[in-house]
């Protein structure tokens, strides 16, 4: 049993240190554990800290390309170095490295293939009461729009399994935290979450530059997704509401011109027309969108059993139970 523990990193020359000073080497119930770095195109000192602090392994990019990039990198990296569990943790030391064994332990025993580390957000003496409220909030939207019960969805402190790791894609760039909690819930993964404590702010964050920055990138991240996850419902719902508010002016017009006074009311038929019409090809666009979504679906299957297979023909593994049923 090999665990791999990941750090996206851009430009934390500074911070890395102290945080790779506090992961563990060995863990009850695991073989091996390995740390990767994966250095997001810092212009500073990130990747040879890494190597002077006897990191196993970096991943380096020439340029910037974002957290969620960098994430899904690592989770390649660590993949294609044979690691059976991976745990992401922060580069800034705010998660704290002793709840690893923790984290992990739901998957050790075949309880779970994600969990997340939820972090005590009332008890985090440098977080505003707005950040906190909107943590929360933010935190439910997920949990309805992935039908999980995940407490802290923003938290990045969290272990997943391989084959969760090889299920898992993200599309965006600026985080990976709310989309892979939404993509796990809807793919039917067993995700749960454990209790974690967190240590002193290092530094300030540099995913929550500002709250109104924040909550709008997040907003439109929420959206994506249930606009890739959740086609049907989310075109078919304002269609059908728009078609059934466009029915009722367009009644009220053919009711007065039944009564011979249909002349003075075609804004009447004019607003209905617009809105049923409006209403009915989001209708469509909802049936078109729900036919590409179930063809992306057939394709994330065929990528996942192409990663599964590149996977064993690298280590000579036999392909396992999980892979023959697909589950």
């Amino acid at each position: 049993m090999k665990l791999i523990i990941q750090i996206p990193c851009y430009n934390e020359e500074e911070t890395l240190g102290v945080t790779l000073a506090a992961l563990p080497r060995s863990i009850p119930g695991v073989d091996v554990v390995e740390w990767l770095v994966v250095d997001d195109g810092s212009s500073d000192r990130t990747a040879e800290v890494a190597r002077a602090r006897g990191v196993d392994h970096v991943v380096r990019f020439r340029t910037n390309r974002g957290l969620a990039r960098a994430f899904m990198a690592g989770l390649d990296a660590c993949i294609a170095r044979g690691a059976d569990i991976i745990v992401n943790t922060d580069a800034d030391n705010q998660y704290n490295a002793a709840d690893i064994p923790a984290l992990i332990a739901p998957i050790l025993r075949n309880e779970a293939e994600i969990v997340v580390g939820a972090r005590p957000i009332d008890e985090v003496a440098h977080w505003s009461p707005l950040k906190k409220l909107l943590q929360k909030a933010g935190s439910w939207v997920v949990r309805v729009a992935s039908k999980t019960s995940i407490p802290d969805a923003p938290s990045g402190f969290r272990a997943m399994s391989r084959d969760a790791a090889l299920r898992l894609n993200v599309f965006g760039d600026y985080t990976y935290t709310l989309e892979t909690i939404i993509q796990a819930g809807r793919k039917n993964m067993a995700i749960t979450s454990v209790p974690v404590r967190t240590n002193p702010n290092l530094r300030p964050s540099r995913l929550i530059r500002n709250i109104p920055s924040y909550l709008q990138r997040s907003l439109f991240t929420i959206v994506r997704i249930l606009m890739t996850y959740r086609p049907f419902r989310f075109f078919a719902f304002p269609g059908v509401f728009l078609f059934f508010v466009g029915t009722l002016p367009a009644i009220r017009f053919l009711f007065l011109y039944w009564q011979g006074r249909g002349s003075g009311n075609i804004q009447s038929l004019l607003f209905g027309v617009l809105f049923m019409g409006t209403g009915a090809a989001l209708v469509v666009v909802s049936l078109l969108a729900d036919l590409i979504g179930i063809n992306r679906q057939l394709l994330e299957e065929i990528r996942w059993r192409l990663r599964q297979m590149q996977l064993n023909e690298r280590t000579g593994a036999p392909e396992d139970e999980t892979s023959r049923r697909g589950d």
